[in-house]
């Protein structure tokens, strides 16, 4: 009989787990992950150097069905917090402008703090074990596991936590969706889900030629004649579309008869970009159009900007007009390209909706069923890329191993 079994040895499982021991030595606590590691989403996060958490946390940057609910519980376990509780078990935090790293750069050395801790407090960690049904009697939940040779057993808990994840990273990272299957059985509803912080699919005729360049741009994402969003950052061409920092920060925007418009030169007016371009006529006089850009863009994302206005590369760069200047000027600060998608949940870094907020109390206890919590990506709550959604897997699992403590008595 366990205190509490938490389903999930990602971030928000490991975390709950050792907080809960940490402040209640006394509780047997296991941590069922279907997985033959526990941690390895954990492993492949900022690039492999794992984004903790960022300074600036605000409201601006989560999004959700119950967004006061969720603050409440990012503002009760803040960053300070997260470097004391990293500090605790050998992870020291460094910060590379608002993004907080481990001092090794390593994410997996953040994987073996989280591992050796859980190890270190005794907490029963069970690898290659699939949850297959939760259900509950006698103020008891049963816990009906497989492992991969197909041997069931049954685990009986006074608490259990559903820490999941959602569909980010999909079925090689454990990502399938269960826990969503677990809460819905106890009544819960359950937010459609997307995925986000992910590339983009486009029209490719462009990008597909630009493949493996990369630009600084402005971005914004046009939908019904509207700049809905922006940001600013290195834009990858791929052949599917565009990939890149400010993309995946923008790709929940970014949905079919939506546009993405990049400023190449957002530095310049309009104007004054014009201006440029006039003069480079009589610098590269003589050459043909193929070398217009050189010194000021990449060659081949000149030559596309060229095509796209229906001048010859053939011809010589003095012979372009005035209104052909114009038109490359504007194409420069307007490089468009129409969504179709997006490259789906298997590339998300982040899952947007889930179990709906509403269903729990402050304690992210179960409203449906008592001594049920949920805890980090499985519920409906998703941030910004930049160690948002890490911050918001300490923040719950700090939250949920309260309160369990506090159901327990």
């Amino acid at each position: 009989m366990f205190d509490a079994t938490i389903i999930g040895g990602g971030a928000s499982g490991l975390a709950t787990a050792i907080m809960l021991k940490k402040r209640s030595p006394k509780l047997n606590i296991a941590i069922v992950e279907q997985l033959d590691r526990v941690g390895k989403k954990i492993s492949v996060t900022g690039n492999g150097r794992c984004n903790i958490t960022n300074k600036n946390i605000t409201s601006k940057n989560f999004y959700s069905n119950d967004i006061n609910k969720a603050m409440k519980i990012l503002k009760d376990f803040p960053i300070e917090k997260t470097k004391e509780f990293f500090s605790s078990i050998g992870v020291e935090i460094c910060f590379d402008k608002n993004k907080a790293y481990p001092r090794s750069f390593q994410a997996s050395s953040v994987v073996d703090a989280l591992r050796f801790s859980a190890q270190n407090l005794k907490i029963r960690v069970i690898t290659s074990s699939k949850a297959l049904n939760i259900t509950k009697s006698n103020n008891f939940f049963n816990v009906f596991t497989e492992d991969t040779q197909t041997k069931t057993d049954t685990i009986k808990t006074k608490t259990i936590v559903i820490a999941t994840g959602g569909l980010a990273g999909g079925n090689k990272l454990g990502s399938n969706g269960d826990g969503y299957n677990f809460l819905k059985n106890f009544g819960h509803k359950i937010i459609p889900q997307s995925p986000v912080i992910v590339q983009v699919k486009t029209e490719n005729n462009i990008t597909k030629s630009l493949k493996g360049i990369k630009v600084d741009a402005k971005v914004s994402i046009l939908k019904n004649n509207k700049i809905i969003a922006a940001d600013y950052g290195e834009v990858l061409f791929c052949d599917y579309g565009l990939s890149g920092p400010p993309i995946f920060q923008l790709s929940r925007h970014c949905t079919p008869k939506s546009s993405i418009i990049l400023d190449m030169f957002s530095e310049y007016e309009l104007e004054d970009l014009v201006k440029l371009i006039l003069k480079r006529r009589k610098i590269f006089y003589g050459l043909p159009l193929t070398e217009f850009f050189a010194g000021l863009l990449h060659k081949r994302v000149g030559q596309a900007v060229l095509k796209m206005c229906d001048i010859p590369l053939s011809d010589l760069c003095e012979t372009i007009t005035e209104n052909d200047c114009k038109k490359i000027a504007n194409t420069l600060k307007s490089f468009s390209f129409n969504v179709t998608g997006n490259t789906g949940f298997t590339n998300a870094q982040a899952t947007s909706g889930g179990a709906d907020l509403k269903d729990f109390n402050e304690g992210l206890m179960s409203k449906c069923c008592d001594g049920l919590f949920a805890v980090g990506e499985v519920l409906d709550v998703d941030g910004d890329c930049g160690g948002y959604n890490l911050q918001w897997a300490w923040s719950s699992a700090n939250t949920v191993a309260n309160s369990i403590i506090s159901f327990l008595g």
